[in-house]
């Protein structure tokens, strides 16, 4: 079953990231990851921060750093509305270290005004995106 292909679009209110025909597709659910394979039960899931990693019928891995977003699964098609994606090769390093550094100094200070849940979750998205952008 894990090699039967189904349609798969990933959008961003910016442009179409991904459309076409994969064998797994795997998201960062709030709750849990999840994969979906050929058949899966229907699905209306949040996504939250983290790494989403296709396989197209071809065998060809594709790794992709979101910020969260909507998955939904029905009929053997699977849509991903992402707020932010990019591909490992979009990914500039030295600007999510930088971002990483600015979260942690927030963070640490703590000063008056600071929004710390905001800080966290800067933190948490350039940790992802390094993560993603340095994965084997």
């Amino acid at each position: 079953m894990f090699d039967k292909p189904y349609k798969l679009e990933i959008v961003t209110p910016r442009k179409v990231i991904f459309s076409g025909e994969v064998v797994s597709f795997s998201a960062p659910g709030v709750n849990g990851g999840f994969q979906v394979l050929f058949d899966h039960a229907p699905l209306l899931c949040t996504i939250g921060i983290g790494e989403v990693k296709i396989t197209t019928k071809d065998n060809n891995e594709n790794r992709y750093a979101t910020s969260g977003g909507f998955v939904e699964v029905k009929d053997n098609t699977a849509i991903m509305l992402a707020e932010t994606i990019e591909t490992r090769e979009e990914i500039d390093i030295q600007r999510a270290e930088n971002a990483k550094t600015r979260a942690l100094k927030r963070i640490k200070e703590r000063k008056p005004g600071t929004d710390l849940a905001r800080a966290e979750t800067a933190l948490q998205r350039a940790l992802n995106r390094i993560r993603v952008a340095t994965k084997n």
